[in-house]
């Protein structure tokens, strides 16, 4: 009985008894902020919608001449800016102008609002806008033509939210705050990480291991020892695709398409299940086990991946050429050729059609691409594939983070779970 009195059911749902629900536009609340003409400075901050961000606490800024900025939105450090236009604001696009902001002041993208907080911790309001049971309240009042819908002003003031004691709001944003800050290092590793591997591509994959001759081939400079092949001369092309009106068998297959693949990664992160009697003609192309998947269509150009073992004898999409190797290509060392610039240069020069341009097989056999000896292969694959096992990592720790952030949300913007003052 006693946990029953500590909660209160209210228009957002079950709350503690000693928290409010006010509206966000309330007086005492927050202040959905009017513009204000600015002319005795000649160079002002100004905070473009690429400067807000998706993830992460605090917008960033650039300096402009006054003369430059034609329209704006005024704001002051402090305020909180929360996109209103689509696809923005579904995308969760908010932040905190910063302290540093020169002046005290800037003056943003007029698809935001600014946010004035007053009797309510900014972060926990940060937070609280952040959380979907809130923000898609905001979304569905969004009104104008198909692309260019905006967020109403009245939409974000009327908007009801949880207001717990103050110190109690410190406590849950430095809470949250600090899952963030973790999650951005981790950010910052992978970021790093990218680049390293960047790096090393464009350096193994034109100057190799240990070579000091080089030639000039139709690819660009690349060691005297290497050759330069067409694709078709090193790899069979969709060997197995299937007739689209000849039956599968009646059994369950595992089905890859576009989204299947994180986009150039070459990691598989899910696949649908089809029943192959039923699978439709765009799913009839078998795949094995080491064979590489390369999507033909833009702008999907650097979705590929190395089939793994437990796909052997699944489908795909007909989106993807299958590339089955040959004795003189290693699989993990083609896919990395794949993602390099003289070879997505080629495919976008080649790729054909109007409103869905794409490679078909002839065009894929025609892609150049330089061809070390088979140790050298398997060198320069283990060295890539290292980092990428890193990337993998990073990018897990990042996906549990943010089920932990997910969760914590959840939990202390109701209630659920109470912090100690």
């Amino acid at each position: 009985m006693k946990k029953q009195q500590e909660f209160k059911n209210t228009e957002i749902g079950r709350i503690p008894r000693e928290w409010e629900v006010v509206r966000l536009g309330d007086e005492q609340v927050a202040e959905i902020k009017g513009n204000k003409s600015i002319n005795r400075f000649n160079e002002v901050a100004f905070i473009p919608m690429e400067a807000v961000p998706d993830s992460g606490i605090f917008v960033n800024f650039e300096i402009r001449p006054m003369e430059e900025v034609k329209s704006f939105t005024y704001c002051e450090s402090g305020d909180l800016l929360l996109a209103k236009i689509t696809p923005s604001l579904e995308n969760g696009k908010q932040g905190i102008v910063p302290d540093s902001v020169p002046n005290g002041f800037a003056l943003a993208t007029t698809e935001v609002f600014p946010i004035k907080c007053k009797s309510i911790e900014k972060l926990f309001l940060f937070y609280v806008l952040k959380d979907s049971r809130f923000r898609n309240k905001i979304i569905a009042s969004m009104t104008g033509t198909t692309g260019r819908q905006r967020a109403t002003k009245v939409s974000v003031k009327n908007l009801f939210i949880p207001l717990p004691p103050f110190p109690e709001q410190q406590k849950i944003a430095e809470i949250l705050s600090t899952v963030d800050q973790a999650i951005e290092k981790v950010d910052d590793s992978i970021a790093k990480t990218e680049r390293l591997k960047k790096g090393l591509m464009q350096e193994l994959l034109t100057k190799g291991i240990g070579h000091k001759e080089f030639k000039d081939t139709e690819i660009g400079r690349i060691p005297k020892e290497w050759e330069v092949v067409r694709l078709g001369e090193v790899v069979d092309i969709n060997k197995e695709s299937r007739d689209p009106n000849r039956e599968f068998p009646e059994r369950e297959f595992l089905y890859i398409d576009i989204d299947s693949i994180e986009n150039g990664t070459g990691v598989i992160k899910a696949a649908k299940t089809l029943i192959g009697k039923k699978a439709p003609s765009r799913a009839r192309r078998v795949i094995h086990y080491n064979d590489v998947i390369m999507s033909t269509v833009r702008p999907y150009l650097k979705a590929f991946a190395i089939v793994p073992r437990e796909y052997d004898a699944q489908i795909c999409s007909t989106g993807f050429a299958v590339l089955t190797c040959k004795e003189r290509i290693l699989p993990s060392y083609l896919l990395y050729t794949l993602f390099s610039n003289y070879v997505i240069s080629q495919c976008n020069r080649m790729m054909v059609g109007g409103q869905y341009p794409a490679l078909n097989n002839s065009q894929v056999e025609k892609i150049k691409l330089p061809l070390p000896s088979l140790p050298e292969q398997q060198k320069i694959a283990e060295i890539l594939s290292t980092v990428d096992k890193r990337l993998v990592l990073l990018r897990n720790k990042k996906e549990k983070m943010e089920r932990v952030k997910k969760g914590l949300m959840n939990d202390l913007l109701t209630g659920k779970r109470r912090v100690k003052v």
